[in-house]
Formats: C-alpha cells, sequence, structure tokens
C-alpha cells in the first residue's frame, strides 16, 4: 500500500508541474492582453508592436484551447516564446519613456507633497510620552 501511495505521489507531482505550468502560460497570455488593451499603454505603444504582442497573445490562447493534454515542457516552451515575444517590447516601452516618465513624475509629485504637507501641520502630530 506505502508503495502504491508512493507511485502515485510521483504522478501526482508529475501532474501538479504539469497544471502548473499551463496556469502560468494562461495567466501570463490574459495579463498581457489585459496589458495592451490599457489604455495608457495602449497609446504609448507603437502600432506595429502592439500588432505583435496582440497576435502572439492571440496565438497562445488559441494554442492554450487546443492542446489541453500538452505536457509540462510543451506549455513551458509556449511561455518562453510568448516571452520572448512580450518582454522585449513592455520593457522597450518603460524604457523608451512611455512608462517611466509618468511613473516617475507621479511619485516625484506626490514625493514633496506629502512632505511639505506634512511639515504644514496637515498630517497627524507624534508627540513623545514619557
Amino acid at each position: 500500500m506505502v508503495l502504491e501511495a508512493e507511485k502515485y505521489k510521483a504522478e501526482d507531482e508529475e501532474h501538479k508541474k504539469k497544471v502548473e505550468a499551463k496556469n502560468a502560460l494562461e495567466n501570463y497570455a490574459y495579463n498581457m492582453r489585459n496589458t495592451i488593451k490599457d489604455e495608457k499603454i495602449r497609446s504609448e505603444l507603437p502600432a506595429d508592436d502592439k500588432k505583435k504582442v496582440e497576435d502572439a497573445v492571440e496565438e497562445a490562447i488559441q494554442w492554450l484551447d487546443g492542446n489541453q493534454l500538452a505536457g509540462m515542457e510543451e506549455f513551458e516552451d509556449k511561455m518562453k516564446e510568448l516571452e520572448g515575444i512580450c518582454n522585449p517590447i513592455i520593457a522597450r516601452m518603460y524604457q523608451g519613456g512611455a512608462g517611466g516618465p509618468d511613473m516617475g513624475g507621479g511619485m516625484d509629485e506626490d514625493g514633496p507633497s506629502s512632505a511639505d504637507s506634512g511639515s504644514d501641520g496637515a498630517g497627524p502630530k507624534i508627540e513623545e510620552v514619557d
């Protein structure tokens, strides 16, 4: 009985890895789809890059729909393929100034304003009690 349990444990581990690889691919594909549909990103992304990502995501989703029983290696290979297309485009967009200045500017604006409000007394006052 213990031997059977060990046998099934190994099978369960393999199945778990396969499901995790499939879920990772599916989550990444849908996250990229939602990222591309975001208006801020959509307006900053060049049309050809946007098309590449959309096509790659749609292809991955269609592949997932048709290959539910694929092996873990196949899911991982498809994930690497999708990441190879999407990651450089998204990274270039953030480095190229699409998200960088907006994010940096927002943080810079919030930083001094919150520090100023604290020095003006608008925030909570902390008194040390002995």
